[in-house]
């Protein structure tokens, strides 16, 4: 159990300055459409809060503000995953795609740039568009020697954040760090508590939140769960156990399309398929993509339905190349610099990570065996191996002797935080948590994932604040 705050943690509460509300600065993630209700503002906070008079750094917050005084209760802040995604747009996305009103009355929505991206004085480990290291998640190893190929990219990776001119600012990146950015911020806003939704990463940021500062948080939904306060091997490892789950409805999908795309009749053909394709391009890389890239690509597409389409397009392409496929090396999987690097900073900062090889060779031995299709990539080596700028202290634990108030949302069937993820934090809150699994697949359940039952019982916790007398199933509709 963490204790609930340090003399680091209570830093500025005497003398938080008062948050000015302006137009949105050119260059966020807000959607157009959505900017005249949006405002934006920037809290400072400390760079470093063991030194809390020390350097300051600026965060910029976005604000949706209630329509309706009345109503209002505080205020919900929003943290979209990453570590490092962009998410000053996030309350508008959500309004976007059906946030009911009854909440945007109940609450400000308040979006952010976590420390170190976007708006929010950004850094970098200086990656170029040609820089071998350009995505975080590992490339699938189809042997041993392909850990040990890969072991050369991700030090050199590390040794260049380590050598960056933001190297200072890279190694104040910390989980811990951001849930003490996120209790400045409510205490800049003048708030007595904060509501909290995260997803996907930004559910370890609000475990962290609530564990740290259990007094301070109100409502806290965490939706699609990494499984504890910060992403370490086992949490990545489990991506190629959340994609072997999802696969089956990926192959139902693509087998009801046969006709369509002729990837398969049945599941199983189309599983057969995936494997012979990947296997293909590990000995022959079509023009712009190889295995490991073909594997990236489709595991990135079962993170939601809305993707299975374009997949398959790729995939006819692997099976079949047009005479000009280089506009097909995926934009995802080139990520910018600043997104490589606050990932990599947060990830490597947070805890220890194995030192040896022989121990990535082994998981991915192990997974090969476990989770053919993508367990290899999970558990490939990464630059946390050979991080040099931390940790410097012990990840969050879990505080579960705080107020029951954490909501934990799941799919059974997630690519990238399977299930196993949010059974782990209902058992590590305990008493203090329910759990919600949707019989449904993707990466994200509120609003973004449209099921009823997952949209109804979460609403009515943000809006009422009592959690469900015990852990639900919602059916898949």
């Amino acid at each position: 159990m963490t204790p609930v705050a340090t003399a680091a943690d209570t830093a500025g509460k005497s003398a938080a300055a008062k948050v000015k509300w302006t137009a949105c600065p050119e260059g966020t993630d807000i959607p157009a459409t959505e900017l005249p209700s949006v405002q934006c503002a920037r809290v400072k906070v400390p760079l470093n809060y063991d030194k809390p008079k020390g350097k300051k750094i600026s965060l910029t917050i976005s604000r949706i503000a209630s329509g309706k005084p009345e109503k209002r209760r505080g205020i919900l802040l929003f943290n979209p995953g990453g570590p490092g995604g962009p998410g000053l747009g996030q309350p508008a996305l959500m309004v976007s795609r059906g946030l009911p009103a009854s909440v945007m009355e109940a609450y400000d929505l308040i979006g952010m740039d976590t420390r170190g991206v976007g708006k929010s004085s950004p850094v970098g480990c200086g990656f170029t568009i040609d820089d071998p290291y350009n995505s975080n998640i590992p490339p699938y190893a189809v042997n041993e020697a392909a850990v040990t190929a890969r072991a050369k990219v991700v030090e050199a990776a590390a040794d260049k954040c380590a050598k960056s001119k933001d190297a200072a600012a890279l190694e104040q990146l910390t989980t811990a760090n951001m849930a003490r950015d996120l209790d400045q911020i409510r205490i800049a806003l003048g708030e007595k508590k904060a509501s909290f939704y995260g997803a996907s990463y930004g559910s370890a940021l609000g475990a962290a939140y609530t564990s740290m500062f259990p007094q301070s948080t109100d409502r806290v939904v965490l939706d699609s769960n990494v499984g504890d306060t910060h992403l370490n091997q086992a949490g990545l490892r489990r991506f190629g156990e959340g994609f072997e789950e999802t696969f089956g409805d990926y192959a139902a999908w693509l087998a009801a399309r046969h006709e369509a795309y002729g990837l398969g009749r049945t599941p199983s053909e189309v599983r057969k398929n995936f494997v012979a394709t990947a296997e293909k391009l590990d000995k022959t890389p079509a023009p712009g993509i190889t295995g490991a890239l073909f594997r990236q690509a489709v595991f990135a597409a079962t993170y939601s339905p809305i993707s299975y389409g374009r997949a398959a397009q790729l995939w006819q392409w692997a099976i079949d190349p047009p005479g000009d496929v280089a506009s097909t090396k995926a934009a995802p999987l080139n990520p910018q610099n600043t997104a490589l690097s606050v990932f990599l900073a947060v990830t490597c900062n947070d805890v220890e990570w194995p030192k040896d090889l022989k121990t990535y060779q082994r998981a991915v031995a192990e997974d090969r065996e476990r989770y053919p299709l993508f367990g290899p990539a999970a558990a490939n080596i990464v630059p946390c191996a050979y991080w040099k700028l931390g940790p410097t202290k012990a990840p969050v634990q879990i505080n579960d002797q705080g107020p029951s108030n954490v909501l934990i949302l799941q799919n059974r069937h997630d690519p990238v935080t399977p299930l196993s993820g949010g059974e782990l934090l209902r058992d590590r809150f305990e008493k203090r948590s329910r759990l919600v699994t949707v019989e449904g697949s993707g990466h994200g359940v509120y609003v973004l994932g449209g099921n009823a039952c997952a949209l109804n019982v979460t609403t009515s916790y943000l809006l009422t604040g009592k959690l469900p007398e015990k852990d639900l199933t919602c059916p898949s509709t």
